[in-house]
């Protein structure tokens, strides 16, 4: 989304300029983290793939399909159709980095399958954060080149439900994690060590993107906030 400089004043610099060095500064995180430990074979030498499958398993959860995605770290876990979908760099790779990310999705198909709270309420708010992200370039557009003040009241409005979703989604994403930790230890796939530590490198690294988009969540409503008191 581009902004007008002008508009907001200082407040521009603060409130979008620093959500947006961290968050590349967590896209260089996890970029560096993936490029490090993707290149490390587990010693259990089964692939990301096989991983989300005897977690699944594991689990007795037998409805979920675990599909390859072409999306370069494009892996997620859609619960309304139950797919599990890892991009073909996880897909098919025995590295450590692919074992923690597969962990990583299959433990929101465990969610899903415990009606864990913060995973349903985020299933419940996708609809109308999608139609704000959509809203918004165009409400944003209107408002502030064509100063239309209720419009700008609107774009507030969208960010306030952004910023709701990232919110719910820190914990979401967080206790996946946690269970991936768990999980890769107690069955064996990862051995203490190395590769332990490579997990926990990866999946923190992760986590600071989902920090990143609800700094900037918060940066832009607080940014609309200040650009409709000023006027």
């Amino acid at each position: 989304m581009f902004y007008p400089i002008g508009y907001g004043g200082s407040h521009f610099l603060l409130y979008l300029g620093v959500p947006l060095i961290v968050g590349i500064w967590a896209q260089f995180r996890v970029s560096r983290a993936f490029g490090r430990w993707s290149k490390v074979r587990a010693s259990s030498n089964i692939t990301g793939a096989e991983c989300a499958r005897e977690i699944l398993q594991a689990a007795q959860i037998h409805d979920v399909d675990v599909v390859e995605t072409n999306d370069f770290l494009g892996d997620h876990y859609d619960p309304r159709t139950k797919r599990l979908c890892l991009s073909s760099s996880v897909f098919n790779t025995p590295s450590v980095a692919a074992l923690g990310i597969a962990a990583h999705e299959t433990g929101h198909a465990i969610q899903h399958a415990k009606s864990y709270a913060p995973l349903k309420a985020r299933m419940a708010v996708v609809p109308v954060t999608m139609a704000a992200s959509q809203l918004l370039p165009f409400i944003l557009i209107g408002g502030l080149w064509f100063h239309l003040t209720g419009l700008i009241t609107l774009g507030i409005y969208c960010y306030a439900i952004l910023l709701v979703f990232q919110l719910i989604t820190l914990p979401v994403e967080f206790d996946a994690s946690r269970r991936a930790k768990i999980i890769l230890q107690q069955m064996g796939i990862v051995q203490p060590g190395a590769e332990v530590a490579g997990v926990n490198n990866v999946l923190n690294a992760a986590a600071l993107t989902y920090v990143a988009a609800f700094i900037a969540a918060l940066g832009n409503l607080l940014w609309l906030l200040s650009v409709r008191d000023r006027r």
